[in-house]
């Protein structure tokens, strides 16, 4: 692995500086150089949320993601923002129950997950976002339970550590999707 950059968006409440934080602390345990630069807007909730990763070999020079290697698209407003700047060859993960249209771009990987719909048909509503990451973690070969726990014990607060198993199982469900 050299440099791996992520972006995650969708709108507020849906996890995605969660999923951004998991990713870093994944990268972490992997011994990997990190940044993680989370955007909001002032609504929080409802409105648009986006979050850099930056995971790699050598020392992160600017944490600020222009030029992403994998995006994670939640809702129709991120596809369309973001869709253009994703590098040639890179990755979308694209919530396939909120976003209607295709992706316009033929130089990309596309993965259309229906998380919305799996995490409520699962019981588990708030918890798209890492059925996502479970199926981003299962395509780029870093699916490790034993790290994936150890990632979660650190983003999860020691008051919501009730919260570990499930997010363990979004993440199974993501990746055998």
């Amino acid at each position: 692995m050299s440099t791996v950059q992520y972006l995650f968006s969708g709108f507020g409440g849906q996890g995605i500086l969660f999923a951004g934080k998991f990713m870093a602390y994944q990268g972490l345990i992997e011994e990997k150089q990190v940044s993680w630069l989370p955007s909001y807007g002032p609504e929080m909730r409802g409105g648009t949320a986006s979050c850099g990763v930056i995971i790699g070999d050598e020392p992160v020079g600017s944490p600020i993601v222009n030029t992403p290697d994998v995006l994670v698209a939640m809702n129709l407003p991120s596809l369309d923002k973001y869709e253009s700047a994703v590098a040639p060859g890179g990755i979308l993960f694209v919530d396939s129950t909120l976003v209607e249209r295709k992706v316009n771009r033929t130089d990309v990987t596309v993965y259309e997950i229906p998380a919305t719909r799996l995490a409520s048909d699962n019981g588990m509503p708030t918890l798209a976002n890492m059925i996502i990451i479970g199926k981003i973690l299962k395509v780029l070969g870093l699916f490790n339970e034993e790290k994936i726990g150890a990632a979660l014990k650190k983003v999860i607060s020691a008051k919501r550590a009730d919260m570990l198993e499930i997010n363990l199982k979004a993440m199974r469900i993501g990746a055998e999707y």
